[in-house]
């Protein structure tokens, strides 16, 4: 076997062509990521952890009702401020089918992770 010795800046170059291809393959076949949105709040019951979101970016939302709602169970981090009516809300929502879980009545829920912008 032979030796072969490339220049720095090759090596370099050719190391650094490899980093950004596959960071633009993972960019590219990787997971979407849900986007946090920002909307209004309309209601929160403590009791049931029932929240009511509603504003111009509830639409595109999955679960949103055609009157411009978002409702479902909010999940919280320890310390979160507890929502209320007129807050400034940001937000990730997911529905759930629960059609595969024991104990459910099959119908899908809306989980919203998010907290009050402070």
């Amino acid at each position: 076997m032979g030796n072969v010795n490339l220049p720095t800046p090759v090596a370099l170059a050719g190391g650094a062509f490899c980093i950004a291809g596959g960071y633009l393959l993972g960019w590219v076949s990787g997971p979407d990521t849900p986007a946090r949105t920002t909307a209004v709040v309309e209601s929160y019951d403590g009791s049931t952890d029932q929240l009511c979101l509603s504003g111009d970016s509830i639409e595109d939302q999955e679960g949103a009702v055609e009157d411009g709602t978002l409702c479902g169970t909010w999940r919280r981090t320890a310390g979160s401020t507890r929502p209320e009516q007129g807050d400034e809300f940001r937000f990730v929502s997911i529905v759930v089918d629960t059609s595969t879980r024991a104990n459910t009545d099959g119908e899908p829920v809306t989980v919203i992770y998010g907290d009050v912008v402070r």
